[in-house]
């Protein structure tokens, strides 16, 4: 009986109040629908009598923004005054009241509201950020830029609101007052600068046609000019310069500052390794130089010595035909630079890019293998390295056509570096190594788990090859096509272009049509701009251009042609063109960021 006398209360003194409750809920949900429905007389019945019920902001704001779409004016009018009312310190319903007279085409008057609301603030940064974020709220940013001004005019220095302004002036587009912002808070808060840089990434990163960071960069210009001796001001120059990839402006801000700051080329040989790694390998070679001729740090300038080769290497074998006599010329100075330095940690790269030098190029395998066997002996304590050995020797071994001892090296790599990213590295090239020989389903099951490596550069490669198989096995899994192609990706592995050509050739004659035809034509574009062969390069994208552009490779090809002109045919106003064609024609492929930089270089806009 007890138990059934305790139920009957509850139900009594409980229930009643969640059921209401849940009404409310319901009609808030209900009110959120037909707003969303754009049913907004039955919206605005029903938050009205929720805003008479609780007069929160979130009934509020639906109340307001459902009589609004109908141009219920009075109404709206009626329940804003009665807000501010009750609300007399909350500057929102100030500028709506302005608001509601924008909208209802009185202008004048709600400019004046909105320049006593301006007027009328207190030295105060909180009320200062309330009515700014009020004018934010119903877009009128100028407003809220003015309301940050006489902020600053009642509370600098203690309060600038610096961040905000940029932030705003951003919105508006107005980049150059943006940036006046953002070098000023660096002139007078040195200490916000990793702050301040942070909030620029961000900014930078959302930056598509550069007019951002060209507007900042000339920005700093003026200041550096004006203040030559600011250390800050040349630091941030410095930084903008790699955010944005231009790695001669950045050179030129490091080796001041090494200067100024008495660095003794630190800084620059970081900017060297930078600037190799991105490919701008004749700035990398400058810096190394300065390094050498200019500091007394000798372990400094033997490791400058070795990234100055491995810059050089890439120059020459980069540019079309390669200069073998260049290449034999690299290797004197290679010797020459290990005969000084003796057999010691700092030159173990050295050996081992030799080696490589020596086995693609120069026709001596044995010599690469013995110097790498020896290299892995001295390198015994030194895990990371030894593997980077056993990797080149194993691509060694595979060039010279033993893939077998090349997989053994390549599994003992990626088994000693399981989550590391050169066993990542190893296991892509074991699954290229399958690929070349015609273990597709093996090579396949390898990639799409590399596809989520942590390297970018490892997943994109993993990704780009799996497509390559799952889109060339046909219907009845045949591999005939894709073998093919696989065999003439090999022989072009081991230097050996014109027996790659002619199997190619073969292909496209063989199966015309298939799929794996603007593979085809893009490997043989590859061939014939590494022989030097521009025009038939030039003739082979084009036609992937124009017969398969709305493939996956389109973009490549635009971007390559692109390249082909710039780089090798000097023709400033086709590449201009091209790059234009791929931001245009593939706004979401990879190669943007880097076709927008180009094309601006090229008309001229980041000339200092």
């Amino acid at each position: 009986m007890k138990k059934l006398l305790f139920l009957f209360l509850f139900a009594v003194l409980v229930l009643p109040r969640n059921q209401a409750f849940a009404q409310a809920v319901t009609d808030e949900q209900l009110g959120l629908m037909y707003f969303n429905n754009k049913e907004f007389d039955k919206a605005s019945a029903l938050f009205e009598r929720l805003f008479n019920e609780k007069p929160n902001l979130f009934n509020y704001t639906y109340l307001m923004q459902s009589l609004l779409e109908q141009n219920e004016f009075d109404k709206a009018e009626k329940v804003v005054k009665k807000q501010a009312k009750r609300f007399p310190d909350d500057s929102r319903y100030v500028v709506d009241q302005g608001f509601l007279l924008l909208r209802s085409n009185q202008a004048n008057k709600a400019a004046k509201i909105f320049e006593q609301a301006i007027k009328d603030l207190p030295a105060d940064q909180r009320k200062v950020i309330e009515l700014a974020n009020s004018f934010i709220t119903r877009r009128e940013n100028d407003y809220a830029i003015r309301t940050y001004l006489k902020g600053r005019q009642m509370l600098a220095p203690l309060y600038s609101f610096g961040f905000e302004l940029s932030n705003l002036y951003e919105m508006s587009g107005n980049f150059e007052k943006m940036s006046d912002e953002y070098i000023a808070l660096l002139e007078t808060n040195p200490e916000l600068l990793n702050q301040m840089q942070a909030r620029l990434q961000n900014s930078l990163n959302n930056d598509p046609e550069g007019l951002k960071s060209e507007a900042f960069r000339m920005a700093l210009l003026k200041s550096v000019q004006r203040k030559p001796d600011d250390i800050l001001l040349s630091e941030m120059m410095l930084w903008l310069s790699l955010q944005i990839k231009d790695f001669d402006a950045a050179l030129i801000q490091a080796k001041a500052l090494d200067r100024r700051l008495g660095e003794n080329g630190n800084r620059v040989f970081s900017l060297g390794g930078l600037s190799v790694g991105n490919g701008y390998y004749k700035t990398g070679a400058e810096a190394f130089k300065y390094v050498i001729e200019r500091s007394d740090d000798m372990s400094l300038v033997v490791q400058s010595k070795v990234e100055l080769l491995k810059a050089d290497y890439e120059q020459i074998t980069r540019s079309y035909p390669i200069n073998y006599k260049e290449l034999s010329n690299l290797e004197i100075r290679y010797r020459k630079t290990l005969d000084e330095a003796g057999r010691n940690p700092l030159v173990f790269p050295l050996m081992r890019n030799l080696a490589h030098l020596q086995a693609f190029h120069l026709n001596n395998s044995a010599g690469a293998i013995s110097m790498l066997e020896e290299l892995i002996g001295l390198t015994h304590n030194n895990r990371l390295l030894q593997a980077e050995c056993k990797l080149e020797l194993a691509d060694i071994m595979l060039f010279t056509g033993e893939p077998w001892e090349a997989t053994l090296l390549y599994s003992q790599v990626d088994k000693a570096f399981k989550n590391e990213p050169i066993g990542h590295e190893a296991r892509f090239r074991n699954a290229r190594l399958s690929f070349y020989i015609g273990e597709f389903n093996w090579a396949k099951a390898q990639l799409d788990v590399l596809k989520a490596a942590t390297s970018k550069l490892i997943a994109n490669d993993a990704m780009s090859m799996s497509l390559l198989i799952s889109d060339n096995i046909d219907m009845d899994s045949s591999t005939v096509q894709l073998a093919t192609f696989a065999r003439a990706d090999l022989l072009l592995y081991r230097e050996k272009p014109g027996e790659a050509l002619a199997l190619l050739d073969s292909l496209l004659i063989a199966f015309p049509g298939h799929p794996i035809t603007d593979d085809a034509l893009m490997k043989k574009a590859e061939i014939q701009l590494k022989r030097g062969n521009f025009a038939e390069a030039e003739a082979l994208y084009l036609s992937v251009i124009k017969d398969y552009g709305e493939g996956i490779l389109g973009d490549d090809a635009q971007f390559f042609i692109a390249e082909l002109y710039e780089n090798h045919l000097k023709d400033s106003a086709k590449a201009m063109a091209a790059y234009q064609e791929l931001l245009m024609k593939y706004p979401g492929s990879l190669f943007t960021v880097e076709a927008r930089k180009r094309f601006r270089l090229l008309r001229g806009d980041m000339v200092n």
